[in-house]
């Protein structure tokens, strides 16, 4: 049940977050970039039928990651980036890795899916910056954002809501490092840090 939570959470709520941010930034005077935003829409709305689907059997994450993880990151950039909403700068050096951890790779796209959901719900961002390499062993994933932050000290102690408490736990799962940066009114950056492979 748990599991079920999780992945409904971090993976179905993620699309589903990612339509009404498409959605919302319709404007209806121009009429072709709306049927473009409705398009990516419908398309996230069946991805997401479809990941309910494979849900039932638990076992589609693996199919997520059977590329690579750069792969994997690169098709979750892309659809952040039909939704149009945000300036992103990306830096994947991950994307011809020729290394993978099945089990690692699941966690970290888990990893980036909740980072970018509570972005979407939260942050009021406007621009968006992945990196993400591999230096001395280690996979490094880092997204900042300019947000309207918070303190990240008082997070970090309560370890509040149900996103950033998935978050701990799965770097814990990995034994990764976790640096969580926060300033109100300047916005957030995350850099996690996992043995690799």
């Amino acid at each position: 049940m748990q599991s079920i939570a999780t992945e409904l959470h971090d993976n179905v709520g993620q699309l589903l977050s990612l339509t009404t941010l498409t959605l919302n930034s319709i404007n209806l005077n121009d009429g072709e970039k709306a049927k473009k935003k409705i398009d990516n829409s419908l398309t996230l709305v069946n991805k997401s039928i479809k990941e309910l689907r494979e849900l039932a059997k638990l076992l589609h994450g693996e199919q997520l990651v059977e590329n690579g993880i750069g792969h994997a990151i690169d098709q979750e950039i892309n659809w952040l980036n039909k939704a149009g909403t945000y300036e992103l700068k990306v830096n994947n050096q991950l994307a011809d890795l020729q290394i993978t951890s099945p089990d690692k790779d699941l966690i970290i796209l888990r990893l980036l899916q909740e980072i970018i959901n509570n972005i979407i719900k939260h942050a009021q961002a406007k621009h968006i910056q992945i990196d993400s390499y591999l230096e001395n062993s280690a996979l490094h994933l880092k997204v900042s954002e300019d947000g309207i932050g918070f303190d990240s000290d008082m997070i970090k102690t309560k370890k509040s809501g149900m996103g950033l408490n998935s978050i701990y736990k799965r770097i814990e799962m990995i034994n990764g490092k976790l640096a969580l940066n926060s300033v109100p009114s300047e916005g957030t950056s995350i850099s996690i840090e996992i043995p690799y492979p």
